[in-house]
């Protein structure tokens, strides 16, 4: 059996698509209309009752959500591929901090960047909320830069989870000008991603030429 990972451009599925292709298993993209209903439709809602991307079914056809958790286990089941250090390592352990870092504080504030009305039954804060999760994004991001070396990924030259976790959130972001100016080692880091060869394609299915949106 394979993999089938149930997909829509710019979701949380870029990262566990990029991380796939990346280990050379054999998946099944199913497209997901995402603003067409699929989401909330009784045949998706039975395979994942949270109705969001990424769903991933595994080989053995049970079911993963959570796109941080889901790469946490794809590293685990195809250590071959090297995209984390061994299990019980202090390496591993770096590795595990920066991935729920980025997953409780990215991708947390992007989803209030984007989704403000969500947060609040006043419309009118809605503007407010915005605001206030850019600027709590924007400090986040620059404590990993604070933490990246010479590159050119998060922990060197070892490609891994937290890279492509990260290089997904970015192009979230959709703030190139800032990114340079502020956080470039991580620019440096979602450009060496998006020039790898198995992992360009990808980078443009979900986000279009460039990174993070027109400059």
């Amino acid at each position: 059996m394979t993999y089938k990972l149930y997909n829509s451009p710019g979701t949380g599925s870029a990262c566990v698509q990029a991380a796939l292709t990346e280990i050379g298993a054999p998946f099944e993209l199913v497209d997901i209309d995402y603003d067409g209903g699929d989401l909330q439709s009784d045949w998706f809602t039975k395979i994942n009752p949270r109705q969001q991307l990424p769903t991933l079914q595994l080989p053995d056809g049970s079911v993963m959500t959570e796109s941080a958790a889901i790469l946490l286990h794809l590293a685990d089941a195809h250590p071959e591929a090297g995209l984390a250090p061994k299990p019980g390592t202090s390496e591993r352990a770096q590795t595990n901090r920066w991935l729920l870092f980025a997953a409780t504080n990215l991708y947390e504030g992007e989803l209030r960047r984007g989704y403000s009305d969500r947060y609040s039954t006043d419309p009118s804060h809605a503007s407010g909320i915005e605001a206030a999760a850019t600027d709590y994004t924007r400090r986040h991001y620059r404590l990993i830069e604070d933490e990246v070396g010479e590159g050119p990924y998060l922990f060197g030259t070892d490609f891994g989870i937290v890279d492509v976790y990260v290089w997904m959130l970015m192009n979230w972001f959709e703030d190139p000008a800032w990114m340079r100016a502020e956080i470039p080692k991580l620019v440096r880091m979602a450009e060496s991603i998006m020039a790898r060869p198995n992992l360009a394609a990808v980078h443009v299915a979900h986000f279009g030429e460039g990174l993070g949106g027109p400059e």
